[in-house]
């Protein structure tokens, strides 16, 4: 197998934690980006050797990738944290997810235009597939099927950033790599705290499907693109897309949570917006045929059920 030269930006986030150890496990050289100066040893222990760099500012970017001369970039920045983000906020999406969706367009942009001055052949860049599959015909879509950009919603602007990242990677001759919704150390746990408070509730029938992964199949489906030099969309999921009337009872019950409540679709509309709603009853989860086929990707955990079980055990 051939050493690969990799540069992982956001290198401390959750997935980058789980990725770096992996790609260092399998031989490759690896610096990993981070923010905040404090966590350099983080990433001395992972294994990488660390930078600091604001994914923001296009001079950051092009002299980290520039020293680091890699052969393949990968994109994990996102700002999803309380730290950047703040407690989610899906009434006021579009505020609340602001410093993701600049990251997802100008710090792609930025990490492109580095590449391109740097020499840097080959690009793998985050997606997202967990609730957005179009809304329309079956519940279960591949990469032959549009995401929702759910015009009209206070998501819109979020789905605009992943159909850029889509878009500017593709051209590049990049993989874009969209990941379920992502559970693991440190990913749910705002959510299990919801849980166990009883303040996520079942919306309506609560029958919209959503897709899952462990952060672990995650970051092994993409040391095997950046292997493999993979271009394209991929659809990297666990393989059991489900609706939230069984993956979120079943949660709580993991989390030794009582059983979730149930609130009409009126009212939750009219508590936290309409994103929400449409994540509970008209959502659509995602196939990953694809990435098994094409990246010979096998996932430890084939199912949230036993992720789910084992993570809160």
């Amino acid at each position: 197998m051939t050493v690969v030269r990799v540069f992982v930006a956001g290198g401390t986030g959750v997935l980058g934690q789980r990725l770096v150890p992996q790609l260092v496990a399998r031989g490759h050289q690896v610096t990993a980006t981070t923010t905040n100066a404090a966590k350099v040893g983080m990433l001395e222990q992972l294994g990488a050797d660390p930078v600091v760099m604001d994914g923001l500012d296009a001079a950051s970017v092009g002299e980290a990738v520039a020293t680091a001369r890699p052969d393949t970039i990968v994109h994990q920045m996102t700002g999803i944290s309380v730290k950047h983000a703040g407690q989610p906020d899906f009434r006021h999406f579009d505020r609340w997810a602001v410093p993701t969706i600049k990251l997802r367009t100008e710090g792609t942009d930025h990490l492109l235009a580095a590449a391109e001055a740097s020499g840097v052949s080959h690009f793998v860049a985050q997606g997202y597939a967990c609730w957005n599959g179009i809304r329309e015909g079956g519940w279960v879509k591949t990469e032959e099927d549009p995401l929702d950009l759910e015009e009209g919603t206070a998501a819109y602007t979020s789905m605009q950033a992943l159909r850029h990242v889509e878009e500017v990677v593709g051209r590049a001759g990049g993989a874009v790599l969209r990941y379920g919704g992502l559970y693991g150390p440190g990913a749910i746990d705002d959510q299990v705290t919801l849980v166990r408070r009883r303040k996520y509730p079942l919306v309506g029938r609560a029958n919209g499907y959503h897709s899952w992964v462990h952060l672990d199949d995650a970051a092994s489906a993409t040391v095997l693109a950046v292997e493999q030099r993979a271009a394209g969309v991929f659809n990297v999921v666990d393989d059991e897309p489900a609706p939230v009337n069984e993956w979120l009872p079943y949660l709580a019950r993991c989390a030794g949570a009582k059983r979730p409540m149930r609130v009409p679709k009126w009212l939750a509309r009219m508590l936290v917006g309409e994103v929400p709603v449409i994540m509970m009853t008209e959502a659509r989860g995602f196939s990953n045929s694809k990435a098994k086929r094409e990246l010979g990707w096998q996932l430890r955990y084939p199912s949230w059920r036993q992720g789910f079980q084992e993570e809160l055990a």
